[in-house]
């Protein structure tokens, strides 16, 4: 393959072994240039082995890496055009900002003046002119995560890595800088390649997202793809929030299945994918917000289907608030809830009816790790 590739980034059937230990297993997948591109899945799923072998830090035992259409496979880190932001960011607390970030351009052999001019150029497009002077421990949590991209962003990379970078943020800073690291993505035009097990930092930055389970990807697509249509029961169970109920193909109906559930309570589902026999344990994923909230006396569609249950509690948070409804066989569900005319305030202990149609039902065969839980 020639350097021409319209992609930044290419894995080919790319397998990692410890021992007899299998951490990533036969990967493949292509990044098109200037994409943002998360990995996600659960700790021990391979996703930072994955990335290491990207950077060069670990080499695969099987399999190709393709960086602008040419394979890097024992080409030393130093030697690729590929800069990576760690977790905990490591900045050098004894340098100031323009030394940090003057760092690499400084081994490079880059002259002085060069220096200076690419250092505050980086500094305005991260939107923190002026600083080379200021400490390290001067710098706020957000402003130093945008010191170290521009610490790798000054070396022009073809690919930046980032593994986990909000990690060690508190949850409004982390909520601020998912949009800041979308925002500055497109600034620089760059592939960036972003490691998570935070399915919210995925689908809000993400062009496209891989979810990875036991070493291997289970489903590459956009965010809207992976919540509206996800392939495999992991995929439905860690993607989002998900009500589940199992059970077993008692039918079928016009392309539905008709799923008996251990609770006792009758679903038709949409099939989140083939080769499904009557007979089969499965599972049925329902979104909270797929479902409808009324009063036991209100109006329900008859072609929805149909749950009877009471108020068990209510969590409010504010446009994000839920409602938990304990339904046949014990079971919680969880609904989003917006108080309106037709339910009013709700209290524990009201009766209801949850109603939720049958292409929002989807149904895949049962897994025993489906719900994303590390299984190592």
């Amino acid at each position: 393959m020639t350097s021409d590739s319209a992609n930044d980034l290419e894995c080919e059937r790319v397998t990692k072994r410890f021992g007899s230990f299998t951490a990533v297993d036969d990967v493949s997948f292509e990044i098109p240039s200037g994409s943002f591109f998360s990995i996600l899945g659960p700790s021990g799923c391979g996703k930072t082995t994955l990335m290491r072998m990207i950077a060069g830090f670990e080499e695969p035992a099987a399999g190709d890496i393709r960086i602008r259409g040419r394979s890097v496979i024992g080409v030393p880190a130093n030697q690729r055009n590929v800069k990576m932001v760690f977790q905990h960011l490591a900045l050098f607390p004894m340098m100031n900002v323009g030394e940090n970030i003057a760092y690499g351009l400084r081994c490079a052999g880059v002259a002085k003046g060069e220096i200076e001019r690419r250092v505050g150029a980086v500094l305005e497009r991260v939107g923190l002119p002026g600083v080379e002077r200021k400490g390290i421990d001067q710098l706020s949590g957000g402003q130093k995560q945008r010191i170290a991209i521009a610490r790798c962003m000054v070396l022009e990379p073809d690919v930046l890595l980032l593994d986990e970078p909000l990690g060690a943020l508190d949850l409004k800073l982390r909520e601020r800088m998912k949009i800041e690291l979308k925002l500055l993505q497109h600034q620089f035009d760059t592939t960036f390649v972003y490691i998570t097990h935070d399915q919210s930092e995925a689908l809000v930055m993400s062009d496209r997202v891989a979810v990875m389970n036991r070493g291997r990807f289970e489903q590459i697509g956009s965010p809207q793809e992976l919540y509206n249509h996800p392939s495999t029961a992991f995929v439905a169970g860690f993607v989002g929030d998900s009500n589940r109920w199992r059970g077993r193909v008692a039918g079928r109906d016009a392309g539905r299945l008709q799923v008996e559930t251990e609770g006792g309570a009758r679903l038709l589902c949409a099939p989140g994918q083939e080769g499904l026999a009557e007979g089969a344990e499965v599972e049925v994923f329902v979104r909270p917000e797929a479902l409808a909230l009324v009063r036991a006396d209100g109006p329900v569609d008859p072609s929805a289907n149909r749950l009877e249950g009471r108020v068990d509690s209510l969590l409010f948070n504010g446009a994000a608030s839920r409602v938990l409804v304990r339904g046949a066989g014990d079971k919680l569900v969880e609904v989003a809830y917006a108080p309106s005319g037709e339910t009013g305030e709700l209290a524990p202990g009201d009766a209801v009816v949850l109603a939720c149609a049958a292409a929002d039902s989807r149904c895949f065969e049962a897994q025993p790790h489906s719900d994303g839980a590390d299984p190592q």
